[in-house]
This record gives C-alpha cells, sequence and structure tokens, in this order.
C-alpha cells in the first residue's frame, strides 16, 4: 500500500478510520491528518504515528482525500482545497446528506468524488458504511474506498439516489438502538431491577439477538416467533407494543430523518 491518504477533520470517527486502516496493514508514515486544533493534531501524531499537515498540504500530497468534517463545515473545506486538488485525485466524502454533486461542481473537472456514509460503530471495528459513486468514480475508486472502509466494519454499495433512506437507517440507525436500550433500561427500573443490572441484561439480550439475525439466516419474524409462546410475556408485551403504534412510529421516524437527509442536500438548511 503505497498510496498516501489524507483524513481531513480528524474528529472521532476520523481516528477510528485510520486506526482501523493501520491495523488492516496501512503504514502510519503513508496517512496523513489535519486537524484544527494544533494540539489535536500532535495526539494524532503521537497516538498512531500518522503525519499531521495543512489542508492545503494534504490535497497537494495526498493520493485520497477523506473529507470527515461537518456537513455545514464542507463548502468552506472545499473552498480551501479546490485551488490544489489535481484533477486525478480521489476525494471521499463522509458527510451527512451532501450529493457527489456539490464536490463535483467545487473541485477540477473529472475529479472522482465518492459518497460514504458510516456510522458510529467504526469505534469498535462494526461500522456499516454505504457507499456511492460520483459521475467521475471509477470501479477502482470503489474498490479502494471498500479497502479503506472495511477496515472498520462492512461496505455495501448502493446508488446514490439511495444515500438519504441509507441515511436514515444506518447512519443515525445506532441511535436509535441506544434510545431503545435507555427506555428498556427505566422499565428494569421501573419493574424493580437497580440500573446496573438492568442495563447488563438488555445489553447481552441486544449483543445475543444481533449475532441470531447475523448468523442464523433466519427472517426477524421467524426468530420472534419463537420466543412468542401462546397466551405468554412476550406476546402481552408484543400486544402492547402494537396498541402503543410502535411500528408506525418508527417508520415515521424513519421518514423524518430520510426527509432531514434530503434538506440538507438540498441546502435548505445549514444548520
Amino acid at each position: 500500500m503505497t498510496q498516501k491518504v489524507a483524513v481531513l477533520g480528524t474528529g472521532k470517527i476520523g481516528e477510528a478510520l485510520l486506526s482501523g486502516m493501520i491495523r488492516g496493514g496501512w503504514a502510519p508514515a503513508d496517512i496523513l491528518v489535519t486537524a484544527r486544533r494544533a494540539e489535536r493534531a500532535e495526539e494524532l501524531r503521537t497516538r498512531h504515528g500518522v503525519t499531521p499537515v495543512t489542508n492545503a498540504e494534504a490535497a497537494k500530497t495526498a493520493d485520497t482525500l477523506i473529507l470527515t468534517v461537518k456537513p455545514q463545515d464542507m463548502g468552506t473545506l472545499l473552498d480551501e482545497l479546490a485551488p490544489h486538488i489535481p484533477s486525478d485525485r480521489l476525494v471521499i466524502s463522509g458527510a451527512a446528506g451532501i450529493p457527489t454533486s456539490f464536490f463535483e461542481s467545487r473541485l477540477a473537472a473529472g475529479t472522482s468524488v465518492v459518497r460514504v456514509m458510516t456510522n458510529t460503530p467504526a469505534l469498535v471495528d462494526e461500522a456499516m458504511s454505504v457507499i456511492s459513486a460520483g459521475s467521475h468514480a471509477s470501479e477502482a475508486d470503489l474498490a479502494h474506498t471498500e479497502e479503506i472502509f472495511g477496515s472498520v466494519g462492512k461496505t455495501l454499495r448502493v446508488p446514490e439516489s439511495q444515500q438519504d433512506a441509507c441515511t436514515a437507517l444506518s447512519g443515525s440507525g445506532p441511535a436509535y438502538f441506544f434510545y431503545l436500550v435507555e427506555a428498556m433500561t427505566d422499565a428494569g427500573i421501573l419493574l424493580g431491577l437497580p440500573r446496573d443490572k438492568a442495563h447488563d441484561l438488555i445489553v447481552q439480550s441486544a449483543i445475543g439477538a444481533a449475532t441470531m439475525l447475523r448468523d442464523s439466516g433466519e427472517h426477524p419474524v421467524k426468530l420472534r416467533e419463537n420466543v412468542t409462546s401462546p397466551a405468554g410475556t412476550t406476546i402481552n408485551a408484543i400486544r402492547e407494543l402494537e396498541n402503543h403504534g410502535v411500528r408506525a412510529a418508527l417508520i415515521a421516524a424513519l421518514e423524518a430523518a430520510r426527509d432531514r437527509s434530503r434538506e440538507l442536500a438540498s441546502g435548505s438548511s445549514n444548520k
């Protein structure tokens, strides 16, 4: 692996990505990083052996640039980078809701752009990263992107038209599970359990259920039915979830997340 890769705006996700790359065989010397604060850049150098540079130096030097700044900061970053990025570079965007056309219109004609929506389980090498090609991205560009993001989890290619839906499902997805665990923990306390015991019960149940979903090949309905005995405790709980419209609320929540992603893409809001 001799290509140089630059991670620009290296926050938690950016650091998780470069750390995964190093574990996957990338040489730290081939990874450049930028950070808003000098002390943060030095921290990354000390911890990982990577090379801190300015945004302009990254644009001039790296073969692949991974932009991990917040969506509202992307326009400013591109204004800074555009004069320095040759058209033969690969630009990977990790910003939610921003289409590849936004980058292509601000960079040199023909620049390859790939859009990626990853999620916070990248911090534990269990990310789901969804990859879409811009109009100039090649098969080699997509394979290279998969190699990078595959170091912190799984990857999936989709048409860019599906990115907003993927953002709603997997980009924001971990938050829904954390929210559910929070609610179930409160329920456990209400039922008389100490918080720490309720937490442990729910987290291990979640890990076990997720492993079964991944490894069994069974449909989730089948797995749920295996737990749901006639006139038992589980079916009574499921009835209450249905009575309170939990399924409909989840669908509405994901639609709201998708719609917000579309708003970001259209530039109707900068927040």
